[in-house]
């Protein structure tokens, strides 16, 4: 038998009840579009989470006050000593280090004249600029502490500068943040959402003036940036020296960059295989439904199979035809599949513009490939069944 011959049968065995075919390949069609659009919208908030963290580099360890114990009873027992200032002047002298940066966030009224906004508050040090990698476009940043006081300045996001000021020069202009004076040195280049948050519509000032306005006796964390010379593990090791020598414990928590997108990776993977296993379950009722129709096909066309095998078709060629006929069902679901991903992906798009997709071609040939499978797989019992037939038991059939 020439193959054309078999992909005609093949293809006119499905095509003669459309309707049959298509609630069969159903199943397999929305598994398909499930682990697909599953794997566009993972993938796409993969890279955009590391796309953001990637602005600020990728050397960054954060110190946070406070390190939660288990007691031996069970119980819980917490550190609530703050971090201060001082610890970060200390924790910048370590060798490798390039910035350290204390920091204490919070929101407030921003005045100039008639005009006041409320926006996110960021008392942050000198080097805040440098380990955020931020640019300013007019002025300069922050100066260090004189005489251990800052002077009451101020750097604007780009946005907090164009709703007070519009196209008017701010620099040596007086503002109130939160009630206090604060002369404005500087404005910041347009930044952006970093992971829903707006560094535009910002007012940077000095930590201690924060510490003030916020009636805080610490920092909310310190920002660590290391050069190339040592490694985040190396790295916190020195900082729990300093920092337990400075207050006589480690009451203090460590989170490095790559221990971020650790957590952030373990919870995209529980996520991604809780709704896989629901695409999974599609693709089983596929299977089945697709094992069901053969069955009940070489039931129907025993007659068929006998004619085949008795013009001189072998079992193999008859084992070919049911399985091709599987394999193709399952190829259609999941072509159908991959229409309707588009459809739903293009609908997510109008209805959610900033969430981040991202389609691999390679996702996709492997979606064809694992209905193909499935087809193999579901349509392998009838076929062996198809080509055990006796060619004279199956043409008595008729």
């Amino acid at each position: 038998m020439r193959w054309q011959d078999g992909f005609r049968l093949t293809s006119t065995a499905l095509t003669c009840r459309p309707l049959r075919s298509l609630l069969t390949l159903l199943g397999v069609a929305i598994g398909i579009a499930a682990v697909a659009l599953l794997t566009a919208i993972g993938e796409g908030v993969r890279g955009y989470v590391l796309e953001n963290f990637s602005q600020f580099g990728t050397r960054i360890i954060t110190v946070r006050p406070g390190k939660t114990q288990t007691s031996g009873l069970g119980g819980l027992l917490g550190s609530v000593r703050p971090l201060t200032i001082s610890d970060a002047d200390a924790l910048r002298r370590l060798p490798h280090v390039e910035a350290a940066v204390p920091i204490i966030q919070g929101s407030g009224d921003i005045q100039f004249g008639q005009l006041s906004r409320r926006s996110d508050i960021l008392g942050g040090g000198h080097q805040l600029a440098q380990a955020w990698r931020m640019k300013l476009s007019l002025g300069e940043f922050l100066p260090v502490a004189r005489d251990g006081r800052s002077p009451p300045y101020v750097v604007l996001g780009h946005k907090l500068r164009v709703e007070l000021f519009g196209a008017r020069n701010p620099l040596g202009e007086l503002i109130r943040v939160g009630g206090v004076r604060f002369r404005v040195i500087g404005v910041m280049e347009e930044k952006g959402q970093l992971l829903g948050f707006n560094l535009d519509d910002i007012a940077y000032i000095p930590v201690d003036w924060a510490e003030s306005l916020f009636n805080r006796t610490g920092v909310v964390k310190i920002h660590m940036v290391f050069g190339a010379g040592t490694t985040s593990r190396a790295l916190s090791r020195q900082i729990r020296q300093v920092l337990s020598e400075r207050h006589g414990e480690e009451d203090f928590s460590l989170t490095t960059q790559d221990d971020m997108l650790r957590s952030f990776n373990r919870v995209l993977g529980t996520l991604t295989l809780a709704i896989g296993a629901l695409g999974g379950i599609s693709l089983l009722v596929g299977a089945v439904g697709i094992l069901t129709i053969m069955t009940t096909t070489v039931g129907e066309r025993t007659a068929e199979i006998g004619l085949l095998r008795a013009i001189g078709a072998s079992p193999r060629q008859v084992l070919g035809l049911f399985l091709a006929e599987a394999t193709l069902l399952s190829l259609a679901g999941g072509l159908l599949g991959l229409l309707l991903m588009g459809l739903l992906l293009g609908l997510l798009h109008l209805a959610m513009p900033s969430l981040p997709l991202s389609l691999q071609p390679l996702f996709l040939l492997l979606a064809l490939l694992l209905a193909a499978v499935i087809g193999i797989l579901a349509g392998l019992a009838p076929a062996r069944r198809a080509a055990r037939l006796h060619p004279v038991a199956a043409l008595r059939s008729e």
